[in-house]
């Protein structure tokens, strides 16, 4: 069996580049929760949720990419944190507004909780606001 390390890797992958529920549903419990303190993601409360905003995210920011700059796992409470930063320029129809050929560069962590080998629980760290002004969104 993999190791929950190994597993959120796995995930954090197909997040990060737009798999979707299709592309995460293996890694996670089917009613995975999610939590945000970030405006944009205010309504969403499932990891399911989530990862088909991502997949919609990278179709607005087409050039949409991640650098992973640390992962670590804590055995004794289950759970694994990676911290990564986000690229992305609005090219792409969809979002608030047209596109405005604006970037971003906006650091995140996620925190992903594991029952077993599934994710239950997933909590992402991010300051929006500062994304949504760097991308002409607010």
């Amino acid at each position: 069996m993999a190791s929950i390390t190994e597993l959120a890797n796995q995930f954090f992958v197909a997040c990060e580049t737009g798999k979707g529920w299709e592309g995460c549903k293996a890694y996670c419990k089917p009613d995975a929760s999610f939590a945000a303190q970030a405006e944009p993601l205010k309504d969403v409360r499932t990891l399911q949720q989530y990862t088909d905003w991502m997949k919609g995210l990278l179709k607005i920011l087409p050039d949409g990419r991640y650098e992973l700059r640390s992962f670590a796992t804590d055995a004794e409470r289950r759970s694994v944190c990676a911290y990564g930063v986000f690229y992305g320029t609005h090219r792409g129809e969809g979002g608030p507004v047209p596109p405005t050929g604006k970037s971003t560069r906006t650091d995140y962590v996620y925190v992903m909780e594991f029952d077993g080998d599934k994710i239950r629980h997933m909590t992402k760290i991010w300051h929006s606001g500062l994304a949504m002004k760097e991308l002409g969104w607010a």
